[in-house]
């Protein structure tokens, strides 16, 4: 039974090390600040609640990941950047002025009644990141600004163009 075990640790050891060399890209961006779409330049984004996004959610949503020390190792490495990828298709704080406004609409509903069902940030970003968990006056002041916002928005336009565009 030794036998095998030791090739098997030695082979999966020597596989560890070798994954190492393979780095997914960072989220990055080169842009300092906010983006040109950054949804801070198309709405009011209260200072309260820009302290609360960029604590929460930018991470996973947002063109600027800061990255902890874990992220140097693969497989994790890995992880955090589907992880983020994933975060960014469901919605990008830094290319929201770029949506277009149903879609816009659309995403504030989602913050609202994801932030409101305890859904996000999602628990797996809390857990390292304690500091990232909404208090329940936080959760309020998100929903409250993205249900201002979205209120503005669906004053601004017409109901069919909240509407998503039919498929042909």
């Amino acid at each position: 039974m030794k036998k095998i075990i030791k090739p098997i640790a030695l082979v999966l050891l020597a596989a560890l090390i070798v994954i190492q060399f393979f780095k997914p890209e960072r989220n990055l961006s080169s842009i300092q600040g906010a983006s040109a779409n950054d949804i801070s330049k198309l709405y009011p984004v209260p200072q309260e609640v820009a302290s609360i996004l960029k604590t929460s959610c930018y991470d996973c949503h947002s063109n600027n990941t800061h990255y902890p020390w874990y992220s140097n190792f693969q497989p994790v490495a890995w992880w955090l950047a589907d992880h983020v990828k994933e975060g960014k298709k469901e919605i990008n704080f830094s290319e929201f002025a770029s949506y277009r406004i149903g879609k816009q609409y659309k995403k504030l509903e989602e913050i609202y009644s994801e932030v409101e069902e305890g859904e996000m940030p999602h628990e797996a970003y809390t857990l390292i990141h304690g500091d990232a968990k909404l208090s329940p006056s936080q959760k309020e002041k998100l929903m409250s600004w993205a249900s201002e916002i979205r209120d503005s928005i669906k004053a601004h336009n017409p109901a069919d163009s909240l509407q998503r565009p039919k498929k042909k």
